[in-house]
């Protein structure tokens, strides 16, 4: 791939705001950027169409991350127009119930979104990736896979076997010049955080007494996707206002 051409990247779930976030940081530093969502196509081709009328690249794609055949396809499509070097595996769901009152589905339904959604989008894009010998994975955590939260034992085990993952694969591509980090946000304001936490909760759970932006947690993502980064790997890295 010619060094002229911007690098092309991934991100999933990019309809909901930190998505969002991170596919515009990407953008402004030159990555053609790929916004992903399952159904809000129209908000990701909104997405794009912003991207590219504020100068940058951009197009819009949807499948299910769950749906391994639908990924495949969609993945081959991607790979037509060349290796995809950055993927942001963003695309997650929240399920909450107390243990014992959760369901099965709720069971499967988050660790399959952003775990086996994790693989299904990663491994077709993976070797066309190792043989640029360049690339950047990183998957979004969460603060409750390294603190645990009630009411979230299907998200707390979907995100730290997510960790897990990161770490590993990290070890697989070290030497290909790829590097794999995991993001894991406390209580960021996407648009649903003042829903679910006040400013007295927020003020005794977080040290810092805010809550961290969207644009906080895209510009960490957006550094750990660049050149500057490259001898960062394998980390799980945290980002909420000193909580731990």
């Amino acid at each position: 791939m010619s060094n002229s051409l911007p690098r092309r990247a991934l991100v999933t779930g990019a309809s909901g705001a930190i998505g969002r976030a991170i596919a515009l940081n990407l953008a402004r530093g030159g990555a053609h950027v790929i916004v992903h969502a399952n159904r809000q196509i129209d908000v990701v081709t909104r997405l794009a169409d912003e991207i590219q009328a504020a100068g940058g690249n951009a197009h819009a794609c949807a499948f299910d991350v769950t749906d391994r055949a639908a990924v495949h396809q969609a993945c081959e499509m991607l790979l037509e127009d060349g290796p995809v070097q950055i993927l942001v595996n963003n695309a997650g769901k929240h399920d909450d119930a107390a243990f014992p009152a959760m369901r099965e589905s709720q069971w499967h339904q988050v660790i399959d979104v952003s775990l086996n959604g994790f693989f299904n989008v990663t491994q077709p894009l993976l070797m066309p990736m190792i043989r640029t010998r360049w690339g950047r994975i990183v998957n979004v955590s969460s603060v409750a896979a390294l603190t645990g939260n009630r009411g979230q034992v299907n998200y707390a085990a979907a995100k730290g076997a997510l960790n897990s993952a990161t770490k590993a694969l990290a070890l697989e591509v070290a030497s290909r010049g790829i590097t794999v980090n995991a993001v894991a946000p406390g209580i960021i304001d996407a648009g649903m955080a003042g829903q679910v936490f006040d400013q007295a909760m927020i003020e005794r759970l977080v040290p810092m007494k805010r809550a961290g932006s969207v644009a906080e947690v895209a510009a960490l993502i957006g550094f750990l996707c660049s050149d500057e980064a490259g001898y960062i790997s394998a980390q799980v890295i945290s980002i909420n206002g000193a909580m731990i």
